[in-house]
């Protein structure tokens, strides 16, 4: 299989010429020229990302410090210059490595093959759902807006994690609480709107959207 590997950049001529580079190398390419776009990414599961310091909305090095809350792949980090304090913080924040533009192209495939083979790094791969730039980590059970760490049970982290990866698919409240509760819970399926109102709550609070959807007469969905 592939590897994969997600360019995060603002500058669309350089995220073409890589893509075009590394995808005639044989990777799977995935690119993003905001911050919001590349964590929505991270339910690629890339191998590899390669991230620009001086992004538009958010600062690289925060962005990677977000991004390394759920993904433990290499990050290679490119910057216009450097210093040694550049290179600390972009360490200490999570990063992998340095390209210096301007680069070669034979240099960044050979750093690039260098980290794939070294990252035999028991990668207890975390995986990752996305909605935008909500980040629902599967195996710490914990949901941020960017880097922000939304409170929430653990019914209603199961009951966003079933509509998020069924997007776009309309729930009624019986079904869902038969996947949630289970077939044989006593209790009424009533209680799937008192959560679906305090996610809404919580969600709304934090990144401003209500992402669960009332289909009127038939049930939820969770919007793409």
């Amino acid at each position: 299989m592939n590897h994969k590997i997600l360019i995060v950049d603002d500058e669309e001529l350089l995220i073409e010429l890589l893509s075009d580079h590394l995808g005639d190398e044989g990777y799977e390419i995935y690119s993003a020229n905001s911050a919001g776009r590349a964590l929505g990414l991270l339910s690629k599961n890339p191998d590899l990302i390669i991230l620009d310091i001086n992004m538009p909305d958010m600062d690289g090095l925060e962005l990677c410090k977000i991004i390394r809350e759920h993904v433990f792949c290499p990050i290679l980090f490119l910057t216009a210059k450097i210093t040694e304090q550049d290179k600390i913080n972009g360490l200490q924040y999570g990063g992998d490595d340095y390209i210096t533009k301007p680069f070669s192209l034979k240099e960044l495939s050979a750093r690039i093959a260098a980290h794939l083979r070294r990252d035999a790094r028991t990668r207890g791969t975390a995986s990752v759902l996305t909605s935008g730039e909500l980040l629902v980590n599967l195996s710490q059970r914990r949901v941020f807006y960017r880097d922000l760490e939304i409170e929430i049970s653990k019914k209603e982290f199961e009951l966003i994690v079933f509509l998020l990866t069924n997007a776009g698919q309309v729930f009624d409240r019986e079904r869902l609480y038969e996947r949630i509760w289970g077939c044989n819970a006593e209790g009424s399926a009533d209680v799937i709107k008192e959560h679906v109102r305090k996610i809404r709550a919580k969600l709304k609070a934090a990144a401003g959207l209500e992402y669960i959807k009332t289909v009127w007469g038939v049930g939820y969905k969770w919007e793409r």
